[in-house]
């Protein structure tokens, strides 16, 4: 006799069963007997019945893996934890500052250099201005630095009277923090602009920075012009046509123009504020 679980359509019952149905009837009734056979058969999952298996949640489902994963059985008839999500992209911390806005004022500042030296933004009005968030021990601008884009991007710029000022706001204790390891960044990569301290984290909150890199662009009139990406090419790697965004709203910001595009999603390593 073939086994009763062999395919999923309900079992044929032969004579064996109805004298086991029958058995069952006197002692607990025909109806509840059946019952009971009938729900052994069910409640047992068939080897291929796509229903109650995740093989490949990847496959079947794609990007909606998590919720398979919590909300569909496994084969061993239990529910699977849901997997560890991603850290989210950092954010400055919350608090009474007021985070400035494309389109808007450039929030004034008073920094101090490597050298120790008191820098103020305002004291560059009329002119083009570059905030480049910086970390010396991010890997995504120990690249840019070295050998993409900023190798000589500010140098560039500063040849046509744009002032480019490298701002890291690493608190005490995170990576990138100290005016040792700065100079040494500076040093290392030949850097021609200052790198100014933001320990307290006061200043990139108030622009809201994000990521290292991360650029800001103001305008003469003292207007935040850009904010956004050095490009779409994280470590060199851009997907489709390279597009560098940040040298883009510089030059249209140089030639009296809108830039194309006003604000992109930066990327790097999260800016290391205190907390």
């Amino acid at each position: 006799m073939p086994h009763p679980h062999s395919n999923r359509s309900l079992p044929t019952f032969g004579p064996s069963r109805g004298s086991f149905a029958l058995s069952l009837g006197l002692s607990r009734g025909l109806g509840l007997g059946l019952g009971l056979g009938l729900g052994l058969t069910a409640c047992r999952p068939a080897a291929d019945d796509p229903t109650t298996q995740i093989q490949d949640p990847d496959a079947e489902l794609g990007p909606d893996k998590k919720k398979a994963d919590q909300e569909r059985p496994t084969a061993n008839g239990r529910d699977k934890k849901p997997e560890p999500r991603a850290a989210p992209e950092a954010e400055p911390p919350a608090g009474a500052i007021t985070v400035a806005a494309v389109g808007g004022p450039a929030p004034n500042f008073t920094l101090t250099d490597l050298a120790g030296e008191k820098v103020e933004l305002r004291s560059f009005a009329g002119k083009t201005v570059v905030l480049e968030w910086f970390n010396p021990g991010c890997p995504f601008v120990q690249y840019a630095h070295g050998e993409g884009p900023l190798k000589d991007m500010a140098k560039k710029y500063m040849a046509k009277d744009v002032v480019w000022l490298s701002v890291n706001s690493s608190a005490p204790g995170k990576q990138g923090h100290g005016v040792e390891a700065n100079q040494k960044g500076v040093d290392d990569w030949k850097m021609p602009n200052p790198v100014l301290i933001d320990d307290n984290g006061e200043v990139g909150r108030q622009y809201g920075a994000k990521t290292t890199p991360h650029i800001f662009v103001i305008a003469p009139d003292g207007t935040l012009a850009y904010a956004g990406g050095l490009d779409n090419a994280p470590r060199g790697q851009a997907e489709g046509e390279l597009v560098p965004h940040a040298a883009q709203a510089i030059d249209a910001v140089l030639a009296g123009e809108v830039p194309p595009a006003k604000e992109t999603k930066p990327y790097g390593c999260s800016v290391k504020y205190a907390g």
